[in-house]
């Protein structure tokens, strides 16, 4: 999979691409900077811990000499006990010096793609409703799902990859997918 981003003055060239187990340093090193080390203590972190990202749903950004400028994963949960599958999106972060330059954008529309055409029917985050409205997010599906743990309601957001998929859901969301085997897979995720 490889993607490229549409070329503008302030976006270089930057590819796509599923990332690999050589990507972990750079991916982690930059979920650092761009969240903090609280970052694992969120709510969304408990579905993550253990797991692996769904198949074909780890993504990064490269820039022209091959560092990571940006990552999304999406994880497979089910939405409440014995619920229908779905995806959590995140975490999505961009370098510091690459902001506005639409990389967050194109990992984003190519998550939400990929995801699709993966056969996937809905992606649910925590985030920030106006960056993700854009893409099609809103709190409208998610009243009656919960995560595990404190989180903010309103960030709560859903985007339908199929219409109808998240009509009557409810529930606490659940980790499911793959999990971890050995040591050096959990310093991956």
């Amino acid at each position: 999979m490889h993607i490229e981003i549409e070329k503008t003055k302030t976006s270089p060239d930057i590819v796509i691409v599923a990332e690999t187990l050589a990507d972990v340093p750079a991916r982690e090193a930059l979920l650092d900077r761009a969240m903090g080390l609280k970052r694992r203590k969120k709510s969304s972190e408990k579905l993550r811990r253990g797991r692996r990202p769904s198949e074909g749903l780890g993504l990064i950004a490269r820039n022209a000499d091959g560092s990571v400028v940006g990552t999304v994963r999406l994880w497979d949960v089910r939405l409440g006990e014995g619920g229908p599958a779905a995806l959590l999106l995140g975490p999505l972060a961009v370098d510091q010096s690459m902001k506005s330059a639409g990389v967050g954008s194109a990992l984003m529309r190519h998550a939400i793609a990929e995801a699709a055409r993966l056969g996937h029917r809905a992606i649910l985050l925590v985030g920030d409703a106006p960056y993700y409205a854009r893409f099609g997010f809103t709190a409208e599906k998610t009243g009656q799902l919960s995560m595990p743990g404190p989180y903010e309601r309103e960030r709560f957001l859903a985007l339908e990859l199929v219409s109808g998929a998240l009509d009557g859901t409810k529930g606490v969301l659940k980790a499911a997918g793959r999990k971890l085997k050995t040591e050096r897979a959990r310093l991956a995720a």
